[in-house]
């Protein structure tokens, strides 16, 4: 199973978070790769700089034969079509895509680290993946989505779109 979160706050020439969001699924519907399943958009308080706008979030199920340099260069070639600009980290942005998961690789080098560091933090990623793929498990950790949301400290954040 691959696995690409979606993230975007900032207007851009696709227009607003949630347009940009759903221009990038169907970007991802192309070029050898294929959408096999999108989640439902979240809206979420950002992570790490909280003096920002919301986030409008959501986790994509993809197939591709391309390896994953291949495929994280492919993703970060549609968020400069989308207006990414790389300044601040954590900071607004027009798209974030992110390759969460390849096929259960674990992997620190080279570039991408596998699985994404981080996410059995983010709710923003856990959530959507709980959503869509409920049998997935962290490479590492081995738990699930859903319990690995359970262990985070929170009270629902985030709301559907």
């Amino acid at each position: 199973m691959i696995l690409v979160a979606l993230g975007s706050n900032s207007n851009g020439p696709w227009g607003t978070p949630r347009e940009t969001v759903a221009e990038a699924l169907r970007r991802l519907n192309s070029g050898g790769i294929r959408l096999r399943k999108a989640s439902q958009l979240l809206v979420t308080a950002p992570f790490g700089v909280t003096d920002q706008p919301d986030f409008v979030n959501a986790v994509a199920e993809v197939e591709t034969q391309l390896p994953p340099e291949t495929l994280l260069k492919k993703l970060h070639m549609v968020e400069r079509l989308a207006g990414r600009r790389r300044t601040l980290r954590w900071g607004p942005r027009t798209l974030d895509l992110d390759l969460i998961d390849y096929h259960g690789l674990i992997r620190r080098a080279p570039p991408p680290v596998l699985p994404h560091p981080g996410i059995a933090e983010r709710i923003f990623v856990l959530a959507p993946i709980a959503e869509i793929a409920p049998q997935w498990r962290h490479p590492e950790t081995k738990l699930t989505a859903a319990a690995l949301l359970r262990k985070l400290d929170h009270d629902g954040e985030g709301r559907l779109l």
